[in-house]
């Protein structure tokens, strides 16, 4: 089988690499782009820590072909950080020290992106729902859930204030 050209949206920008077939999303991020949030864990689906959004699914990025994300957006934790500080859920996972290692930080806050995004008051519970795909071997998840919930308040704050403007 021949490489071919994907063409996929990539944190707000039109991208198109060149792909072999079955090379993985996580492949192409992080060794012909450069985006190394996106970690290369257990290269199996079993520990999150390469989620990506696509078309703002998380998605283990170290199982998806390339070729299957044509036409989509795809955002990794490199798209969420504005240029001006943090998102909200970046900095809720700092104040709460929900990162030690850092290594599944970026699979974790894009999880969470994904859930407040759906649902924008979670209960605990959902939270832990939400999380069941990510491993973390540092923190026991309790920090994770209180920066997961604590970015689900500044940001219903945050929205309440555009709104009344």
């Amino acid at each position: 089988m021949a490489s071919r050209i994907v063409e996929f949206t990539l944190n707000g920008r039109l991208t198109e690499v060149m792909v072999k077939p079955l090379t993985t999303v996580q492949t192409v991020l992080r060794e012909q782009l450069g985006y190394t949030a996106t970690k290369s864990g257990c290269k199996q689906g079993g520990c999150g820590s390469c989620t990506v959004l696509v078309d703002g699914q998380p998605m283990m990025s170290c199982l998806l072909p390339a070729e299957d994300i044509a036409g989509q957006d795809v955002v990794t934790l490199e798209g969420l950080t504005p240029r001006d500080g943090l998102h909200p859920l970046q900095q809720a996972f700092v104040d709460n020290y929900a990162a030690q290692c850092g290594y599944c930080t970026s699979g974790m806050i894009l999880v969470g992106k994904a859930l407040l995004d759906s649902n924008p008051e979670p209960l605990r519970d959902d939270i832990i729902d939400a999380l069941a795909g990510n491993y973390c071997r540092c923190t026991a998840y309790e920090p994770i859930i209180e920066a997961i919930q604590d970015a689900a308040g500044r940001m219903a704050a945050s929205n309440g204030k555009e709104a009344h403007r």
